[in-house]
């Protein structure tokens, strides 16, 4: 099979397309044939060295999954061949979806919702089982809450928006002025260009002085440190970057805030949800770009670059018939 190696640490470029040989499925397990993955930064700080002692290479990463099971190991009772499935593939255990084929444990793929293209199934798996995990399991969002998520227009911040509204919160994002329109139409109340506004002013402002039940924060840096500046008494923030970042800790001890440092985990059950909301029509992934497998190093250029123009995920259609 074709799978692309990261052989190195580095730039985009230390990704290499070769032939390896097709995984076979062992007891538990299931061989997909991978139609679309996606790029996450977790792709992008895994390849340039973040994680040198979770990675040993040359690897396989990626983290994203929609396609089609080609075989299945002993044991394995809830999928057959011609299933369509997605899933994200355990994060540092083994190797991951930038290739034609995948071998993953039964219990953590589902069945893909019927009404997604492969291409918008991959774009959802991993950003959306992190705004699971952080929103509803680790932030308890409750309806009539307020939240701030910085990062509308981002692939986890999109998902995120429509997640919070679908559990009946108010929703305030932070975008430039290029994405305003679109964190709308993702289902934003009040939308923040931080370019021109700062972000704690117009909470406080739109708040009355109170501020929100809840910070997500996907982006990292000075949003993280100033989010407690949001908070209302007994808020919470959750962030899925940047945790070695310095805090602004006396003010979240004067709000009693609580802060949930989120590492997503790999379960059918989250994708399950995601599935129901996605029928109902109240979750719809967005993706901003097509590549294709062998044009993977460009596609992670440009997700690093800072102003990609991007909207919603980058997805890699790894079966060629999927590229338009």
């Amino acid at each position: 099979m074709k799978a692309m190696i990261l052989k190195a640490f580095g730039g985009p470029e230390s990704f290499e397309l070769r032939d390896v040989p097709k995984p076979v499925p062992h007891a538990g397990q299931v061989l997909v044939r991978v139609h679309a993955t996606s790029i996450n930064p977790l792709d992008y700080q895994v390849r340039r060295g973040d994680y040198p002692d979770l990675v040993a290479l040359p690897t396989i990463t990626g983290h994203d999954v929609s396609g089609v099971v080609e075989a299945v190991g002993p044991g394995v009772t809830n999928f057959v061949p011609g299933d369509e499935v997605w899933y994200t593939p355990q994060i540092f255990d083994g190797p991951g979806s930038y290739a034609e084929y995948h071998v993953a444990a039964e219990n953590i793929i589902g069945k893909k919702p019927a009404s997604l293209s492969h291409l918008e199934a991959a774009s959802l798996t991993l950003v959306g089982g992190t705004a699971w995990e952080a929103l509803v399991v680790r932030a308890a969002l409750r309806v009539g809450e307020s939240i701030l998520i910085h990062g509308g227009a981002g692939g986890v911040g999109h998902v995120a928006i429509q997640l919070a509204k679908a559990i009946g919160a108010k929703v305030f994002t932070t975008v430039r002025e290029a994405n305003v329109e679109f964190a709308r139409n993702m289902g934003a109340d009040v939308i923040i260009d931080y370019e021109k506004e700062d972000y704690v002013d117009a909470v406080m402002r739109e708040t009355g002085g109170r501020g929100v039940d809840v910070v997500f924060d996907t982006i990292g840096g000075n949003a993280l440190t100033r989010s407690p500046d949001a908070l209302a008494q007994l808020g919470r923030v959750v962030t899925i970057v940047d945790i070695a970042q310095p805090q602004n800790v006396v003010q979240a001890w004067g709000k009693n805030a609580s802060y949930h440092f989120v590492f997503t985990r790999q379960n059918r059950g989250k994708l399950d949800e995601l599935s129901a909301l996605i029928e109902r029509g109240q979750l719809r992934p967005h993706v901003g770009a097509v590549y294709s497998l062998a044009d993977l190093a460009l596609a992670h250029a440009r997700l690093e670059s800072p102003n990609n123009g991007l909207q919603g995920k980058i997805v890699i259609a790894v079966e060629p018939s999927l590229i338009s």
